[in-house]
């Protein structure tokens, strides 16, 4: 058995930068996800609906749709239940692969998305956008886009 590597312990500064990611983005999605709860969606809702908005016919396979809502493949199985128990979403099988299944925005599920978005796009202005100058938010832009596929990676392997 290898011995394992010693702990790169943060410093002061590596500290102060990742609190204020973790903290900020919580406090962030926290904002956002309570302003969508009067139109009866949370975040991961949301994030679904809009990922389905965008699609060519308003539909994407499971493994796609997990990719693009952050979510892994079991727990976007049971969101989809919930979703399509509210009529907001359907499940319709692959006929070129009968184990696939691809994800349905419903009609009532779009209608859904176009009432909570102004405000939701109004929320992310006003808690996020608004707060960051064009520089910064290129940055900010570049350095998500970078972690984002190595993280991906590691959440493919997680239930």
């Amino acid at each position: 058995m290898a011995s394992p590597q010693p702990v790169r312990w943060l410093s002061p500064v590596e500290l102060a930068a990742w609190v204020s990611v973790v903290r900020g983005t919580r406090h962030l999605l926290s904002c956002l996800d309570s302003e969508l709860k009067p139109h009866g969606v949370s975040s991961e809702d949301y994030a679904v609906l809009v990922a389905l908005s965008a699609a060519p016919e308003h539909r994407l396979r499971m493994a796609d749709l997990a990719v693009e809502a952050a979510q892994s493949r079991s727990r976007l199985s049971h969101h989809i239940g919930r979703l399509e128990a509210r009529g907001l979403v359907e499940r319709i099988s692959c006929t070129e692969d009968r184990r696939g299944q691809f994800a349905h925005l419903t009609p009532a599920g779009m209608k859904l998305l176009e009432e909570a978005a102004p405000h939701h796009v109004a929320g992310v202005r006003a808690h996020f956008l608004d707060h960051l100058s064009p520089d910064e938010l290129a940055t900010l832009g570049a350095v998500f886009a970078r972690i984002d596929p190595a993280t991906a990676r590691g959440a493919e392997h997680r239930p």
